[in-house]
């Protein structure tokens, strides 16, 4: 088993910037693919960024190109999200999952095997 514990959230002003940290604890090294997914109240859970087990393959999702980067410390088992350039549509909670199947980058909610409780994000205009 793996466990996830994520956190860096907060208020912020648009504008602003977050960095958001999540540490993995149990069986790491089973761990291949890690990503963060965010879910807005009335919507559904939606990937935001994901990255490989060496750090050198990443994906991000339009709406966040350009102003997010994923990051991951094996050694630390650790991955994290800087959030740039914030914007009130970027207010959601944020998770963090882990794969432990695909060799590749993973970016679909089903095929991640772990998940993290959440952290607030709120972005104010």
């Amino acid at each position: 088993q793996v466990q996830l514990v994520e956190s860096g959230g907060g208020l912020v002003q648009a504008g602003g910037s977050l960095r958001l940290s999540c540490a993995a604890s149990g069986r790491t090294d089973s761990i291949i693919s890690m990503g963060w997914f965010r879910q807005a109240p009335g919507k559904e859970r939606a990937i935001v960024a994901a990255i490989s087990k060496s750090g050198s393959h990443t994906y991000y999702a339009d709406s966040v190109k350009g102003r997010f980067t994923i990051s991951r410390d094996n050694a630390k088992n650790t991955v994290y999200l800087q959030m740039n350039s914030l914007k009130p549509d970027d207010t959601a909670v944020y998770y963090c999952a882990a794969d432990r199947t695909l060799p590749w980058v993973v970016i679909s909610t089903s095929e991640y095997d772990y998940w993290g409780q959440g952290t607030q994000v709120f972005v104010s205009s």
